[in-house]
């Protein structure tokens, strides 16, 4: 098999970048004037959620100091919801691997998995909310605004889904309820507009990252304006989301998948194939033909949901998978396919051989290959001698070095990632 030369790109990531993040949460919410509402030994149950963010740890105890400054009790609740096999020990690992622990924040945390029904929608499905957050004089969430791998329209990730999903425990088979009348924006703001009415929330920060994952926007906000702030946060998001710059690829490698990256292990938004399994949909950005994912991140604790939307994979991804786990968060989800084991081999060479099999009449050293170290790390990949030209006229893409070959091992794999941080 003859492979194609490959060369190192970098993508220059616009966006705003919040150097003193502290300081800047601290700002936003002395905006709100929170002392109006807040009692001296008032207890402030902070929900913080799975999806991991640049400087999660500074955030929370930004929060965390205002409402000691306030002489409140701040502690904080996981709002993680219905994702598999979840327990208080479960709870403890997600947050852990964010570096979230009652030492880097400065409060305590109050674990717990129990929650109570305070009311639910017309089409009957009931409405849960943290039992250890309604114990609390008020609830504050916090949350990333981004682009969600599954759901569309003006609410995606962000506080909404934190209150519905994370503090809610809204699970995809109770989405599915109302599928097809309702979209998920239906929903959450449904649920919003109820626990409005039921519940103790006092406010919320909103937080945008740039595309080279720093912190970009904060914006605090009390509870009846987050449907009109986080629709505006949302479009910020998605003006500064990364992408691939190719539309067309035959070969993407992708070094590891993980929760750490997406709850679908990488984000759709970035690799395409939102609407479908294995394919991209008309006019879907970018139209990738083979996916390849290489490894599980180190943190992802056997957790590999997603590994179905790939066609191959390395032998040693399935080794390191826990069958269980990565089936039940793919049944809580809503999307067993997820689980689904794509072809696999031991090493890199025989993917490659596989793969180049599969892209027609292209001759195999004429493929268009990009190799990304995971979803979340846009800045610097590797790409195939075809983009070359392209690239070259491009004014935020630059070519770092020369051509080369792949470089295999006497095994037949490639070295692990693509360019090693700086």
């Amino acid at each position: 098999m003859r492979y194609p030369l490959m060369f190192a790109l970098r993508q220059k990531l616009h966006g705003p970048k919040i150097e003193d993040v502290p300081a800047a949460v601290d700002a936003e919410l002395s905006t709100l004037n929170l002392g109006s509402k807040v009692r001296a030994g008032d207890t402030v149950a902070i929900a913080c959620g799975r999806r991991p963010m640049a400087n999660y740890v500074a955030i929370v105890k930004a929060v965390v100091d205002h409402f000691k400054h306030l002489e409140a009790s701040p502690f904080l609740v996981p709002a993680i919801g219905s994702h598999g096999p979840e327990t208080t020990e479960r709870q403890r690992e997600i947050l852990q691997d964010s570096g979230i622990n009652e030492r880097t924040v400065g409060a305590e945390i109050r674990w717990s998995i129990e929650t109570r029904i305070l009311g639910q929608l017309p089409e009957g499905v009931p409405i849960h909310f943290a039992t250890q957050a309604l114990a609390a004089d008020h609830t504050f969430v916090l949350n990333r605004v981004n682009l969600h791998p599954v759901f569309h329209g003006n609410v995606q990730s962000g506080v909404l889904e934190i209150i519905a999903i994370g503090l809610g425990d809204l699970d995809a088979t109770q989405l599915r309820v109302t599928e097809g009348e309702f979209s998920f924006e239906d929903i959450a703001r449904a649920v919003h507009k109820l626990i409005l009415k039921k519940a103790n929330l006092l406010a919320g920060l909103m937080i945008v990252q740039s595309g080279d994952q720093s912190t970009a926007r904060v914006q605090a906000a009390f509870p009846e304006e987050f449907v009109v702030k986080e629709k505006a946060m949302l479009n910020l998001a998605r003006k500064l989301f990364p992408r691939l710059p190719f539309k067309f690829i035959d070969i993407l490698l992708v070094d590891e998948i993980g929760p750490a990256f997406d709850c679908l292990g990488a984000d759709l938004n970035v690799i395409g194939r939102k609407h479908h399994a294995h394919t991209a949909a008309d006019g879907e950005f970018p139209q990738i033909k083979t996916i390849v994912y290489r490894d599980l991140n180190r943190i992802s604790r056997g957790n590999a949901t997603g590994i179905g939307n790939a066609e191959f994979v390395r032998s040693r991804l399935l080794q390191k998978t826990e069958v269980r786990v990565t089936r039940l968060n793919s049944l809580a989800i809503g999307m067993p396919t997820l689980a689904a084991t794509p072809i696999d081999f031991e090493t890199d060479k025989e993917i490659l051989d596989a793969a180049l099999a599969l892209i027609g009449l292209t001759p195999p050293e004429k493929a268009r290959i990009a190799w990304i170290r995971n979803t979340s790390s846009l800045l610097d990949f590797e790409c195939s001698e075809p983009y070359l030209e392209e690239v070259q006229h491009w004014k935020d893409l630059s070519v770092l070095g020369g051509l080369h070959a792949f470089d295999f091992d006497p095994h037949g794999n490639l070295r692990d990632f693509v360019i090693e941080p700086a």
